[in-house]
């Protein structure tokens, strides 16, 4: 496969709610091309995988 394809399946299994398959997917575009779109879509995918409001966790 492309890093194009890998890409758009990466796009697919993001926006089914199977973020695993996404990471996996944009991992695997990026190795392949390293300048590919998916490089911000793994970014941004690592921002909300990561978010963390203290505020929600000590009411």
């Amino acid at each position: 496969m492309t890093a194009e394809e890998y890409y758009r399946l990466g796009n697919r299994y993001r926006k089914e709610g199977n973020w695993q398959e996404a990471l996996n997917n944009y991992i695997a575009a990026i190795e392949l091309d390293p300048e590919s779109p998916a490089v911000e879509a793994k970014k941004m995918l690592d921002d909300i995988l990561n978010y963390y409001c203290k505020d929600m966790y000590n009411p």
